[in-house]
């Protein structure tokens, strides 16, 4: 096991839950006294968002789709906004209709996503392991970021959160014999995916290289290219070193990232750094501005 999880593993979140878990309707959307909200939209989870990235594509169904229908490469401003607004949609920050509108629309846009990988294999998007898979790194990335950067959860949280991310998935078309039962079953999942199932194909290949760098300028970017370069390129090496560091140890060797004992060092002193200013930070300024807003949204709302 990496040193990263236990050494510079805080003490568990143990803060009791102001809000009881109530009964919750199969296929639910997140909303504003879910765990979801706080931590999805906590954003420290920045720092584990090239590591998210790269599991998803690490798996051949996911990698295969991305290279063969993706813009990503030509329109990375583009396909960066898309995809937060996806999420921030289908997250319930702008409502639940809304929320449930767009993980329909995920649903219906993945069953034109088909083809055959390099390997000669063939793959649609809708395959439920790669389905499942890419929802299976939010939850992941929602616990690993507060286990990291902020407080461990404690086992109840956990297990609410969790009951949230199974409710979300029904929403987006997962049938439930596919999920795991609770986080044991959950971690079970997830060690059985990385060791056995992802794999350094063309597309971790390609993202990698391109986290070298930072992105291009975007769109309408008014000063040279260099201006950009110069104020990009400190947090891009730093967001690049954090997602080596989230990674899996077994994928950052499969990958061929190096990560020595001096890596290790500095990243314990950069999560440590990370972890007090978050102790200092009154919580509702951890969250990113959408979901900050709609939690005032919520509080000014009729009964909220």
């Amino acid at each position: 096991m990496d040193s990263l999880d236990t050494r510079t593993s805080p003490a568990p979140d143990t803060a009791p839950d102001t809000e009881p878990a109530a009964r919750r309707p199969a296929g639910a959307i997140p909303g504003p006294s879910s765990l979801t909200w706080r931590y999805a939209g906590d954003w420290r989870g920045v720092f584990t968002s090239r590591s998210t990235l790269l599991l998803q594509v690490a798996h051949p169904v996911v990698g295969a789709g991305v290279a063969d229908h993706s813009a990503f490469v030509e329109d990375r401003w583009g396909r960066l906004m898309r995809t937060l607004e996806s999420a921030n949609d289908f997250l319930g920050y702008r409502g639940e209709e809304r929320g449930r509108t767009e993980a329909a629309r995920l649903r219906e846009i993945h069953k034109d996503i088909k083809g055959v990988d390099a390997e000669g294999r063939r793959y649609h998007a809708l395959n439920p392991e790669a389905y499942l898979w890419v929802h299976a790194t939010l939850y992941h990335g929602m616990v690993h970021t507060q286990r990291v950067f902020g407080r461990a959860l404690e086992p109840a949280r956990e297990k609410r959160l969790f009951q949230e991310w199974r409710d979300l998935a029904l929403a987006l078309g997962i049938t439930e014999r596919h999920l795991p039962e609770d986080p044991a079953a959950f971690r079970d999942y997830f060690g059985d995916m990385v060791e056995n199932r992802l794999e350094n194909n063309s597309t971790v290949e390609l993202l990698i290289e391109l986290d070298r760098r930072p992105l291009p300028p975007p769109p309408k970017w008014p000063l040279p290219r260099a201006a950009w370069t110069g104020i990009a390129l400190p947090p891009s090496r730093v967001l690049r070193k954090t997602g080596i560091a989230t990674l899996p140890p077994v994928l950052r060797e499969r990958f061929g990232l190096p990560w020595t004992a001096a890596d290790r060092a500095r990243f314990g002193m950069f999560a440590r750094s990370v972890r007090a200013a978050g102790a200092a930070t009154p919580e509702r300024l951890l969250y990113s501005p959408i979901a900050a807003r709609a939690a005032r949204r919520a509080r000014r709302a009729p009964g909220g």
